[in-house]
């Protein structure tokens, strides 16, 4: 018990599964798509890690040292793209990076936190993003559809879980839980659809297996299940496209 407590507090509650689970949806396309580099991958895990730190040390004592912490990773990640990639490439980062701070920052009026029922398809969003267009050339409009259809299903659970604490409107609230796993249901199926039909045969495969054990993750899904279930079980199922596609090349 006490050691899951510590891996819950270093771990989990630190972003750093998190940020994990969100580099790793993003190889399983670099890997499929013929793009994957290390930098990028660092890239990636440095943008998502200091994203999560400032959104959840906001109002707290330790904000300042995350600004410091954010602004040392915004030169590191600027330095990754100059040196390893073009300008191009800087400003997509930077646009995403913005998008980012619109999501959660009290410092504004209003920001997307705020805004009822938004939450969920904002965050499919900037995953897509980071998936479709940042690692990639040209936007790729498949990649960008699986990748935001997966990870929006992916949001609506912990939707389930915070439902009884959020202040804003959600789909719990508003459609009731059973029919806000409905919706996750279609989302991931067309998201299969979509990887079934773009990508190749061992990724599709792959993203197909993911999506069947996301639906038991999500049909599980309940408000008095423990926070674990959901920052540990439900996030690793964006892992899990990498983690099969690793499993069909090797085994």
């Amino acid at each position: 018990m006490n050691f899951l407590k510590i891996l819950k507090k270093s771990v989990i509650d630190s972003q750093l599964y998190v940020s994990l689970m969100g580099t790793l949806f993003a190889v399983f396309f670099m890997l499929e798509q013929n793009t994957f580099r290390y930098p990028t991958v660092f890239l990636i895990f440095i943008t998502y890690f200091s994203g999560y730190l400032y959104t959840k040390y906001q109002k707290t004592k330790h904000f300042f040292k995350i600004l410091v912490l954010n602004a040392v990773a915004g030169i590191i990640c600027s330095l990754l793209i100059i040196h390893n990639h073009n300008e191009v490439r800087l400003i997509k980062w930077f646009i995403i990076v913005i998008l980012g701070l619109l999501y959660n920052s009290f410092f504004l009026d209003v920001y997307i936190r705020k805004i009822p029922l938004l939450k969920v398809f904002y965050v499919g969003i900037v995953w897509a993003l980071m998936n479709c267009w940042l690692t990639l050339p040209e936007f790729n409009i498949p990649i960008f559809l699986i990748s935001f259809l997966f990870i929006t299903a992916l949001v609506l659970p912990f939707d389930i879980r915070d439902m009884k604490v959020d202040k804003v409107k959600t789909f719990p609230s508003l459609i009731g839980v059973q029919n806000t796993k409905y919706s996750a249901y279609i989302l991931i199926f067309l998201s299969i659809i979509i990887a079934s039909q773009y990508l190749t045969f061992n990724y599709a495969v792959s993203f197909f297996l993911s999506g069947i054990i996301t639906f038991v993750f999500i049909y599980f899904s309940e408000n008095e299940r423990d926070d674990v279930y959901f920052s540990f079980g439900v996030e690793t199922c964006s892992a899990l496209p990498f983690l099969f596609s690793v499993i069909m090349k090797y085994f």
